[in-house]
């Protein structure tokens, strides 16, 4: 009996029950379990289910018998739209502890590391259709030995325009037994370039996790709504929150007048470098700041953890919009509050039909407790030969540091992220500042 036989009629074994330790999870919930048995059943399946209730865990372990065999060349392929969902779902996989090579392939770093990474197959390969794309014209992925066809947020890619790419990529793959979709809106039919025949359709869109989710409105004087802003996060306190913006102009003209008014936050949308990206993430996941101000760009694919509050200070021009931001809370079993910020002049949209509560601010309110971390920037990374324990090591062997006094700690190719409790910043960059990590001296300096 296979891993996934226990999973689907037991929902445990020794080695998965390890496994889904490593990822945070008790158990597999039903959504996971049966889409585990339909893709052992189907070649073709269609999985719809909510944003933000494990669909990457699902397709994950539907795989794993693949990315597991003794074959060495690339078995499983995962088309995702954007770097970011790219990236976590490579850290999902990586987070499980399998034995086998994983290789991200995304825009915005340099080709070439991808090539030398995939010079020996990897037994996965995750990536946008872009540059999966241009690897295959260039002859960098071999996709004749490629099986199975992961392709994550299906909607979101039609959405993009990556139906030629897409195209492009299938009609490459040759050897195709398995092909998966996820979607977290119902389609009107399966395009013909994915070649899907009589594809099985999982639906749990139904179970929705809308009766977690409190609404609330907050009616604003102006129709600019940042005094409003400003002091609904005074009045939520140092909750994690994300706030909505339809434009990136918008974004970061909040972001700086909350700056001004003394709350720590910051901003994220597409015209940020990745390595600013990468910094404004890790500071709001990390705890350096509790508030994120974003366009709609993250209202998919990132892993944000335990984020209690969204707030729409401009109204959603969809519903499949607003659903996607709402995502962002109440993520598998947790709950969260949605506030919507109302102009003068805008009413609810009709795909709105209950608000829970209206919200009256009170006229005294105080600044939100400053959060207790900063974050380091690490000019070293994974493909350094930098890992989690060497940063910890160093920053406590060389800088002093207790156990206690390092949070959380992310690392990427070639840099790096860590958490310090704030009031030991300035010490502790005077103490490393000519040492060195692993034989190599590093640049440390507070992340921007």
């Amino acid at each position: 009996m296979t891993t996934f036989h226990y999973l689907c009629e037991m929902n445990q074994s020794p080695n998965t029950e390890a496994m889904l330790e490593r990822i945070g999870i008790k158990a597999l919930n039903e959504m996971q379990t049966n889409t585990i048995r339909a893709f052992k059943q189907h070649d073709h399946l269609v999985l719809l289910s909510n944003t933000g209730s494990g669909k990457t865990i699902a397709f994950l372990f539907a795989s794993l018998d693949e990315i597991l065999s003794a074959d060495r060349n690339t078995k499983v392929m995962v088309i995702a739209p954007s770097r970011e969902l790219a990236t976590q779902i490579e850290k999902v996989y990586k987070s499980l502890g399998i034995q086998a090579k994983i290789t991200c392939c995304y825009g915005g770093h340099k080709r070439e590391i991808e090539e030398n990474n995939l010079i020996d197959a990897p037994a996965i390969i995750i990536g946008t259709p872009g540059r999966i794309a241009d690897h295959i014209r260039r002859g960098s992925i071999k996709t004749e030995s490629i099986t199975t066809l992961i392709i994550d947020e299906f909607d979101k890619l039609l959405e993009q325009n990556f139906s030629e790419e897409m195209s492009e990529i299938i009609s490459s793959m040759n050897g195709l037994k398995k092909k998966l979709l996820t979607s977290a809106t119902a389609l009107d039919e399966v395009p013909d370039f994915l070649k899907f025949e009589k594809p099985r359709e999982l639906d749990f869109l139904k179970d929705t996790s809308a009766e977690k989710l409190l609404i609330k409105v907050l009616h604003c004087q102006d129709k600019d709504k940042l005094e409003e802003a400003f002091k609904l996060f005074c009045f939520l306190g140092g909750r994690s929150t994300i706030l909505f913006c339809n434009h990136r102009e918008s974004v970061e003209r909040v972001s700086e007048f909350l700056l001004d008014k003394g709350i720590a936050n910051v901003f994220y949308h597409g015209a940020m470098e990745q390595q600013e990206r990468d910094s404004a993430l890790c500071k709001f996941r990390n705890g350096t700041v509790h508030f994120l101000i974003t366009t709609d760009l993250a209202s998919r694919g990132l892993d944000i953890p335990n984020v209690k509050n969204i707030i729409h200070y401009h109204l959603p021009n969809t519903e499949e919009t607003y659903t996607h931001r709402n995502g962002r809370t109440a993520r598998m079993d947790a709950s969260g509050t949605v506030i919507l910020l109302l102009g003068p002049s805008e009413h609810l949209p009709d795909y709105i039909e209950i608000v829970d509560e209206t919200i009256e601010l009170p006229e005294d309110l105080v600044l939100p407790e400053k959060p207790k971390w900063t974050t380091l920037f690490v000019a070293a990374g994974k493909k350094d030969k930098v890992n989690k324990i060497d940063i910890v090591g160093f920053l406590g062997n060389k800088g002093h540091l207790k156990k206690d006094d390092i949070g959380i700690i992310e690392v990427k190719d070639f840099i790096s992220f860590v958490a310090v409790k704030k009031g030991m910043v300035g010490e502790l960059l005077k103490l490393i500042a000519n040492e060195k990590i692993k034989g190599k001296k590093v640049k440390f300096a507070v992340a921007k």
